[in-house]
């Protein structure tokens, strides 16, 4: 008596000979991004002190097992991801953590203060526990898309906290203090406010698409439209008036008109975003003191050097000149590390002022890297959105890019000039606990939307005794 056979899977095909897997490929860069930055930590110690940094060898072990431990989580978990995303986050971090120990020693003989490395370093550690919880606990992207209200919720929730608390010394309300604590909602906003944008448009992306005037070559929204984005418009101005916050306010704001454009594939919600928000900068700036001050820096940078009585009302920080000096100084290769004079920038020089330290020690050459790092990490995620199938997961991975791309243009072009500054840190590269936990997370968003953009498609059942009978067949 026989039995009927059970269908068999066929074997996977195995891949190019020679090549590569993609879980090989990212610990080989891993592995590429430690070293750089453990030569980089060594040789600014060597640049400044002429001996090597205190307890380097615990710092190398560190430094070392982290990017392995998410390794491991992402071999497991994400076996299918991009293999460029988590080294690249990596290498990030690790510069940042370099860049923070070369200001410790510059800030330590000029003003005295407390190394800020050691701290930055166990906020690296607690942002890699939360990526790999993540990575092992968020099994599908798409879960995030059942509590769209939910998750509204308590994103305006941490964006308005801030307002309630006292502002910093500075005048910007971005904290929220619990006891001893402190942490920037702002930060872990920008996240919880892309997952309801991403949920928001792929249910709304059809009526949102509609066409109405034709003004100059563009069709206008639909005035019945316009009520969500009016509605983030009045937010982010509330944010501006209230928190003087101007990088979350432009941050905010300007993911949803991104995201409603990939949604819609509507130029004209660009156009008229950009007027809203500019118009809404305008008036608030005239009148609010704190974002006076900083359009006013911005267009009068150099008159700080003046006597006080002729410089314009609302300049008194000399951060925006020292900036442009310290670029300026840098040239093309900058002085190198440890040979420059980041501490003229003053306390914000770890935060969003990092950058400076970029172009005075490794000039044009180390500035044009680091943005380029980021927009191959931008890019890794706008190319997981073009390859992901289902509209959330495309929506919430161009999302996450923009959200990237966003903060690093509103540091960098207020540090640099090219738009007032913000106030905001660094991607990975300035101190900062809840901007280092915030950023990972968004790795491991996007990790785990990769794994699912890349997974392969399941081989389907081959009856093995019916192809049998096929080949006996006469």
């Amino acid at each position: 008596m026989t039995g009927r056979r059970r269908p068999a899977r066929l074997p996977v095909r195995p891949g190019r000979p020679g090549r590569l897997s993609d879980r090989n490929l990212e610990l080989l860069l891993l592995l590429g991004a430690v070293v750089i930055c453990l030569y980089g930590y060594a040789e600014t110690a060597l640049a400044v002190t002429g001996r090597f940094p205190a307890g380097m060898a615990t710092t190398c072990a560190v430094g070392a097992v982290l990017p392995l431990v998410c390794h491991g989580v992402v071999r497991r978990f994400a076996p299918h991801s991009d293999p460029l995303i988590l080294p690249l986050a990596t290498l990030l971090s690790g510069l940042g953590l370099v860049l923070i120990h070369r200001l410790d020693l510059a800030y330590r003989s000029h003003y005295h203060s407390a190394p800020s490395a050691p701290g930055q370093l166990m906020w690296c550690g607690i942002a890699v526990t939360g990526f790999a919880a993540s990575v092992a606990l968020l099994k599908d992207h798409r879960r995030l898309q059942r509590y769209p209200y939910l998750t509204i919720t308590v994103g305006l929730v941490l964006l308005m906290a801030p307002a309630f608390y006292p502002g910093d010394v500075y005048g910007a309300k971005r904290w929220i203090f619990i006891g001893p604590l402190s942490f920037q909602p702002g930060e872990f906003v920008k996240i919880v406010i892309v997952v309801f944008f991403a949920g928001y448009l792929t249910l709304r992306r059809d009526a949102l698409a509609l066409a109405g005037r034709r003004l100059m070559g563009m069709y206008l929204p639909r005035g019945r439209q316009l009520g969500p984005v009016a509605a983030v418009w009045i937010l982010s101005l509330l944010v501006l008036v209230f928190e003087r916050d101007l990088g979350t306010s432009l941050i905010f704001f300007g993911l949803f008109v991104i995201m409603l454009y990939v949604a819609t594939e509507r130029t004209s919600w660009v156009a008229f975003g950009v007027v809203m928000f500019a118009v809404g900068a305008f008036v608030v700036g005239s009148f609010e003191p704190h974002v006076h001050g900083r359009v006013v820096a911005w267009l009068h940078p150099m008159d700080i050097f003046l006597p006080p009585d002729k410089r314009p009302p609302g300049l008194v920080s000399d951060q925006a000149a020292q900036a442009l000096f310290s670029f300026g100084s840098g040239g093309v290769l900058g002085t190198g590390l440890g040979q420059g004079h980041p501490e003229l920038i003053g306390f914000a020089g770890r935060s969003d002022f990092i950058l400076t330290t970029v172009g005075e020690e490794l000039g044009l050459t180390g500035v044009t890297v680091v943005i380029l790092l980021y927009a191959l990490l931008a890019a890794r995620g706008l190319r997981t959105a073009l390859t992901v199938t289902d509209p959330f997961g495309k929506l919430l991975a161009a999302g996450l890019a923009a959200a990237l791309v966003l903060q690093v243009f509103v540091v960098a072009g207020g540090v640099t000039g090219l738009i007032p500054l913000t106030g905001k840190a660094l991607p990975f590269l300035a101190q900062g606990g809840s901007s280092m936990v915030a950023n990972w997370l968004l790795v491991a968003v996007l990790i785990k939307v990769s794994d699912t953009a890349r997974r392969p498609p399941p081989v389907p059942a081959v009856d093995v005794s019916a192809a049998e009978t096929q080949l006996v067949r006469p």
